[in-house]
């Protein structure tokens, strides 16, 4: 059975070499783009490329502003600042996650509360935050606090997992009702709707990722993403250092943040986003495929999108039966030319996190046993 699983792989990307799980793909403007930038020396965090990739990403998304950052890292941990999460407070997301969302949480001194995620969508489950919080929080003052610890719940991260929207309008609502805010970590999403709206814009501010395994990239680079335009502009002043404008005096209102992403990555990403509609086609041709094919393997399942989404699949996913079979499919499939992975290591399972509250996390354990991600490159293959 694994032998048909990688010479499917094989033959769907067109090479007997060995097979990527995501690799990046530079089919347009983006030397042209690059030679610019070094023509008129504008590479660092001044140039036009910067205010464009801004313009356009807020146009693509339906955002109402835009703030472009070093990594996706530096716009969670900017996001949460923003919205008032400060040091010993606690923020409710999911232990199914990438780090970077955790180390965000930390760089503040706050506090990350682990909640199950849903089997249907890998993210966090609205359900879930309702149960916890009808459990162990209360409302004082318009403001949350947890019950067991004393700390004020400030604010929610759900994570829209290898690019598959969660239920995020429900989650809004549970976070509008105890007085929470909603921090979207839409790293993996860029191209991906809900209910026909973008992921990234149903609380006032998000983060996205365009590192070099991302659908669309920068080399390294990430993004905020407004539904307050106020907000915005802060955000635009405190990740320039905070300086205050002026043709050569150096004054500065704020702590400020060297977190600009400079010109020539912003040129790589107006490039990048020319073809991102193209690529996510092909990724979801590709995920078609995928799911035809597994269709006929009683043993392993395809994850397909969400109900009410559009996914950008930016990584796909196969369930396997349990852990022992996971572990024989990646090492058979690694042994073989193609490359796989687990999903990344439970947060709570982190040295750093281990004292941290959590629901008990029955789905998030399920699918940590089982999931693997498979080859997901855009292939551009007719």
């Amino acid at each position: 059975m694994y032998s048909d699983i990688t010479n499917f792989i094989h033959q769907l990307y067109g090479t007997d070499d060995f097979v990527p799980l995501h690799a990046p793909l530079f089919i347009g403007n983006e030397k042209k783009y690059l030679n610019e930038c070094i023509d008129t020396t504008f590479v660092s965090s001044v140039g036009k490329f910067v205010d464009r990739f801004e313009e356009e990403i807020a146009a693509y998304t339906g955002a109402k502003k835009v703030v472009v950052c070093v990594s996706g890292t530096n716009a969670l941990h900017m996001a949460m600042m923003l919205v008032g999460v400060e040091r010993d407070d606690e923020v409710l997301t999911q232990a199914l996650t990438f780090i970077a969302t955790c180390n965000a949480i930390s760089y503040i001194g706050a506090h990350p509360v682990f909640i199950d995620v849903d089997k249907e969508t890998l993210g966090l489950s609205p359900n879930a935050v309702k149960v916890w919080l009808q459990k162990n929080a209360e409302i004082k003052n318009n403001t949350c606090y947890n019950k067991n610890t004393s700390r004020r719940i400030k604010a929610c991260v759900p994570m829209h997992t290898f690019g598959h929207p969660v239920k995020i309008d429900e989650l809004a609502e549970i976070c509008k009702e105890w007085h929470i805010e909603l921090v979207e970590d839409a790293a993996e999403s860029l191209g991906s709707f809900y209910k026909r709206q973008h992921t990234g814009t149903f609380g006032r501010v998000s983060a996205i990722s365009f590192n070099g395994n991302k659908t669309i990239t920068t080399g390294g680079g990430g993004m905020l993403l407004f539904q307050d335009e106020e907000l915005g502009k802060l955000a635009k002043h405190l990740t320039t250092q905070a300086k205050v404008p002026h043709r050569w005096a150096f004054i500065h209102d704020h702590i400020g943040y060297n977190y600009r992403m400079p010109n020539i990555n912003a040129a790589l990403g107006c490039a990048q986003l020319e073809n991102l509609e193209r690529y996510v086609e092909d990724k979801r041709n590709t995920a078609e495929r995928y799911k035809e094919f597994f269709a006929n393997m009683p043993d392993i399942t395809f994850f397909s999108e969400p109900a009410d989404s559009r996914s950008n699949y930016w990584l796909n996913v196969v369930l396997l039966d349990d852990k022992a079979s996971q572990q024989e499919f990646l090492e058979y499939t690694n042994d073989h030319g193609v490359m796989t992975r687990p999903v990344w290591e439970l947060m709570n399972r982190l040295d750093m996190f281990k004292h941290c509250e959590t629901d008990g996390l029955k789905n998030t354990e399920w699918l940590a046993d089982r999931i693997v991600n498979i080859p997901s490159s855009v292939r551009l293959i007719k």
